[in-house]
């Protein structure tokens, strides 16, 4: 129910599980959305820009405070921490910067140690053992409490770490702890006296099989309830948020910002626990089912969603549930009016300005060339010229037609000499074509820092070599691109691997490149995926000492 982080009792934090239990125990941080979810689960700290601010502001804290981490819709926390500092400061910082410092988090190592040991009729973890490198805490059920009692002091002298609860009355889990315990513990540490007042109010019902049986209902699904879950919130999505204006879309932005709100309250989706394991093979068995079209993105490694097919039996069978759109519509509205808020995470958006290619069907509907476009609003240009000329083919509403203009917009050059062009081409196709006649851009924005650059995005290198000695050196270069600061990287990594790291300028091109002693090139590129929020198919590996 409770950790001890240093084993002093001068940070103790409930788990996630007595939040689940009691989720109004500590107060909480509501997350934007699922996509910052993923980096706190993933064992990152909470920044202040992934915060779900209120227009009425924050309540007051101070610094050092434990505090819980909500998604919008769910009322189970999905970790813990202590804050960074206080509100006051938070403010004079503008929000930015750490919020909280993470401490436990859903499905980490702590949670692994004790899943699947929860005793409903006793309301007590049995046997379960929450261990850190100075105290251990086991919690046993009331049958054997004694006999673990004896044991422990017939077979060690160190009964000091450790504390033993017994159940008197089952409407009050929490009982006398033990008083080697009690010696231990600094009573005058505010925090500890704040939780124990807290916990004291924990409660077990005597409906214990009904308690179970909402407990997995609510946080449990079996692979089959997974996929049918998947199956209905995709629906859903296609129905509510998803546009065919907005296609192509990345299967990563379908699956953040369109399935995952639609799913049910109480439930935490994982692609992992589905019979498809991952996201692309998922959207595959669709593509099959001829319910959605896909490609693969051969550039980038990504599925992309290129149309929907509204007239599929599952597709007009299904009725979207009014109550979780407007939901989602609420989410959006929010997420609108607290966008401008969002700062220092990192964000990587494709955009693209019209060529010589193109120009004529811009400058035909009124559109500024000169201007940068989204992939969605270059696709909208296009399609307002479609409608300004009428090219729609009146058999068969899907193609359109190609005057000359649209013709060399989209093929001028790329067709071989002495072959035909086309004379039509399916809608889905169209936004897709046009786009790639566009000159790429990108624009990479972390904080108040933004950068426009020409071209594609490059990754980031982590390269792990030998040297003289038989040494092994971990390189990293490209980190520039990403508004990341070389120095500070290697500093940071100096620290976090207690080795020495060095900052060379790389010869004949832009940039530094850092030298990390050692082979840890798994290690830095998680840091780089939880610190800095770099995406991983950013991110390039080359282990060059394995043979």
């Amino acid at each position: 129910m409770f950790f001890d982080v240093d084993g002093r009792g001068n940070e103790i934090f409930p788990t996630v599980f007595a939040l689940w239990k009691v989720p109004e125990l500590l107060p909480s941080f509501m997350l934007k959305g699922g996509e910052v979810s993923r980096f706190v689960i993933g064992g990152a700290d909470l920044m202040f820009p992934g915060i779900n601010i209120p227009a009425e502001g924050l309540p007051s804290f101070s610094s050092g405070e434990p505090w819980a981490v909500k998604v919008p819709g769910n009322p189970a926390p999905i970790a813990v921490g202590s804050t960074t500092m206080s509100s006051t400061d938070a403010v004079k910082a503008g929000f930015r910067g750490k919020a909280l410092r993470i401490t436990h988090y859903y499905r980490d190592l702590l949670w692994e140690s004790v899943e699947g040991h929860y005793v409903p009729n006793a309301g007590f973890l049995e046997d379960a053992v929450f261990e850190d490198p100075a105290s251990t805490l086991s919690v046993h059920s009331s049958d054997e409490c004694q006999a673990t009692r004896d044991a422990s002091y017939e077979q060690q002298n160190e009964v000091e770490s450790k504390e033993i609860l017994e159940s008197a009355d089952m409407n009050d889990v929490i009982s006398e702890p033990h008083p080697s315990l009690i010696a231990e513990l600094d009573c005058k540490n505010d925090i500890v006296e704040q939780v124990t007042a807290d916990a004291s109010n924990l409660n077990v019902t005597d409906n214990v099989a009904a308690d179970e049986s909402t407990t997995e209902e609510q946080y449990t699904l079996s692979t089959a309830d997974v996929d049918a879950y998947l199956d209905k919130c995709l629906l859903q999505a296609l129905h509510t948020t998803v546009k065919d204006k907005d296609l192509p879309m990345p299967g990563s932005t379908l699956w953040s910002n369109h399935v995952l709100p639609c799913r049910p309250s109480g439930i935490m989706l994982d692609i992992k626990k589905s019979s498809h394991k991952k996201l692309s093979k998922w959207l595959q068995s669709k593509s099959s089912a001829a319910l959605i079209s896909v490609k693969e993105d051969k550039y980038k490694k990504e599925t992309v969603l290129v149309s929907v097919n509204r007239s599929h039996p599952d597709f007009l069978s299904f009725k979207p549930e009014k109550r979780q759109e407007q939901k989602i519509d609420q989410a959006a509205d929010q997420a609108t009016t607290s966008e401008s808020r969002l700062k220092k995470m990192l964000e990587v958006v494709d955009i693209y300005k019209p060529s010589v290619h193109v120009n004529p069907i811009f400058a035909s509907v009124g559109a500024d060339t000169g201007k940068l476009y989204s992939a969605s609003e270059a696709s909208d240009i296009v399609f307002k010229y479609i409608e300004k000329e009428n090219l729609v083919k009146p058999t068969n509403k899907a193609f359109v037609v190609l005057d000359p203009t649209l013709c060399d917009a989209l093929f001028k050059g790329t067709i071989k000499k002495g072959s035909t062009y086309p004379t039509e081409i399916h809608k889905k196709d169209l936004g897709l074509t046009f786009v790639s006649r566009m000159q790429a851009h990108y624009v990479v924005t972390r904080g108040s820092e933004s950068v426009v650059r020409k071209g594609s995005l490059k990754t980031i290198q982590i390269v792990t070599e030998r040297r003289q000695g038989n040494k092994k050196v971990t390189k990293v270069s490209g980190v520039e691109t990403f508004l990341m600061d070389a120095e500070a990287l290697a500093s940071e990594l100096q620290k976090k691997f207690a080795c020495s790291t060095s900052v060379q300028e790389l010869p004949g091109k832009k940039g530094h490149e850092v030298l990390i002693q050692g082979g840890v090139i798994d290690d830095v590129a998680r840091h780089l995926v939880e610190q800095y929020g770099v995406p991983k198919r950013y991110i390039e590996v080359l282990d060059k000492t394995k043979k």
